[in-house]
């Protein structure tokens, strides 16, 4: 009986260790350790993926920069697999978690890469590998010319840790635009400003509303008119927020989206829905498509959406018969304090994934390292309004020489492309990104969400109240399940099963029962007999 105590007791204790090491749910993370030397005498399968849309050109520099790196490292396979959007990477990842079958290089977004590694080791986090002398950031023993530590942009690296640890690094920059059709708003009586403000954008949207005896708008002599379309309305909620200094979330996860300031731009953002002046790209389509068809004055997209912009976009997606000639206007989203401006900085980034050989991991670690070089990330930067996230990039001769031909053409050197470029890279430091942690990717698109219902219920003529916002307020967060702060059991659901050590803390719990159980069965008995 002495000997079943004391093990009751050991199992006891063994219980409450992770629940004394544990924080907030977090998973353990053990620190890679570099292999002193690369065994280049074996072979590696490395899967590698990654996204792009119909754009065959990015296809063709992954294509080639794999076929690259594989000249260097002949004995290290590359296999390229490209998703249609970063969701379908994020779904195809967490899927693949509980069987040990996810990529050896992916990129994706620092919030999916939260819910990652909620799962036992499955992101290798990357400080012992950029500080390896030989392997690291610019090591001595890379084949290739390799990037340093200091020459990755510091704001963008930033945007790469979570906890103070970094899990990623950063692959492509972007920030929002406002494409705007200078020629109406010039044809209404405007002058636009050095920066666009709110109240700005909204009046001139709600002036061009006007029509003519025939239903026709006046400015355009058509029968559509959408002034103003925000392609991301998680991304216009999060920027608003941030300008107003009202609370969204905490570095620590506590969720602050639904405050009384929130209310108050849902509340005017519904007063320009109800008179159709705003619309978004879930409810209406691609802002692109309006601009360039003379059916939109401001299009909020994605710098990286730039080739898509004006008519004469390389990659625009209506017919030649429905496009209109008109000025194009690169500018900053609207403000609300232009002298503080606030822009959101958003972008791919690279994970490698833990695997069971060391030598697996730092073979990938070679390759994604490899997507830093400049050849790689000057090629990519002019496929789309990207720009490169290393200095090393940003300051060549050939990255300098790419910026100063603006408008030579309308491909490589599309005008629209390069200034949404320049825009960035004029104001990296005006750049934020929210916290990131598990959770975070849902309180994004509840931000969205909530700009989405409004639209759309100003569209169905619903009353929009302080009874309709506590309504909405809770749907959404029951929709995203934003009540449990960081959601730690909604992602043990997600991936599909519990994590190694949360099974064996479960088998310990059951164990330490029985034997408890036992005891006093024993002692039970014993007294009996007495």
């Amino acid at each position: 009986m002495k000997a079943i105590r004391t093990v009751s007791l050991l199992l006891a204790l063994l219980i409450c260790l992770p629940l004394l090491t544990g924080c907030h749910g977090a998973k353990r993370t053990d620190a890679f350790i570099v292999p002193e030397s690369f065994d280049d005498s074996r072979e590696y399968e490395i899967s590698f993926w990654a996204k792009n849309d119909t754009n065959v050109t990015q296809t063709r520099i992954y294509e080639k920069a794999i076929e690259d790196f594989e000249a260097l490292y002949p004995n290290i396979d590359i296999s390229l697999k490209l998703y249609t959007d970063y969701g379908k990477i994020y779904n195809d990842v967490i899927t693949n978690i509980p069987t040990g079958t996810t990529p050896n290089v992916c990129i994706t977004y620092p919030d999916h890469i939260a819910t990652y590694i909620t799962g036992e080791n499955t992101v290798v986090p990357l400080d012992g590998l950029f500080e390896n002398e030989k392997y690291g950031l610019g090591g001595s023993g890379l084949l290739y010319d390799g990037v340093s530590y200091e020459q990755i942009i510091p704001k963008f690296l930033e945007e790469c840790t979570i906890g103070g640890i970094h899990y990623a690094m950063p692959y492509m920059r972007s920030t929002e635009a406002c494409y705007v059709n200078k020629t109406y708003v010039e044809k209404l009586g405007y002058t636009l400003p050095e920066t666009l403000t709110w109240d700005f954008v909204f009046e001139v949207a709600e002036a061009a509303m006007e029509k003519d005896e025939n239903g026709n708008f006046r400015l355009n002599g058509q029968k559509v008119m959408i002034p103003f379309i925000y392609k991301s309305t998680d991304n216009m909620m999060i920027q608003m927020l941030k300008q107003k200094n009202a609370g969204y979330s905490t570095e620590r996860g506590d969720i602050l989206l639904f405050n009384d300031t929130t209310k108050e731009l849902l509340s005017e953002i519904a007063v320009h829905a109800g008179t159709g002046a705003f619309s978004t790209f879930k409810i209406s389509s691609y802002p692109a498509n309006f601009l360039n068809a003379g059916q939109c004055i401001f299009a909020i997209d994605s710098t990286a959406g730039a080739t898509w912009m004006g008519t004469d976009a390389p990659l625009s997606d209506i017919s030649e018969d429905k496009l209109v000639d008109f000025e194009t206007e690169v500018m900053m989203i609207p403000q609300f304090d232009t002298g503080a401006p606030q822009m959101i900085s958003q972008g791919p980034s690279i994970c490698v994934f833990n695997k069971q050989d060391p030598q697996e991991v730092l073979a990938s670690w070679l390759f994604a390292q490899y997507l830093l070089t400049n050849d790689v990330q000057i090629a990519y930067s002019q496929t789309e309004g990207y720009v490169p996230v290393t200095s090393k990039a940003q300051e060549s001769a050939v990255y300098k020489d790419y910026l100063s031909r603006e408008g030579e053409d309308n491909e490589l050197y599309y005008d629209i492309k390069l200034k949404a470029a320049r825009l960035l890279l004029d104001n990296t430091e005006n750049t934020f990104v929210t916290p990131v942690f598990n959770g975070s990717a849902s309180l994004r698109n509840a931000a969205g969400q909530l700009i989405e219902n409004v639209t759309k219920s100003m569209r169905r003529r619903e009353e929009v109240n302080d009874v309709y916002f506590t309504e909405l307020y809770d749907d959404i967060t029951a929709l995203y399940r934003l009540d449990g702060q960081n959601n730690m059991s909604d992602t043990r659901m997600e991936l599909g099963e519990l994590p190694l050590m949360s099974k064996l803390l479960i088998g310990t719990i059951v164990l330490a029962w029985v034997l408890i159980g036992v005891y006093i069965l024993a002692e039970k008995v014993k007294k009996h007999k007495k």
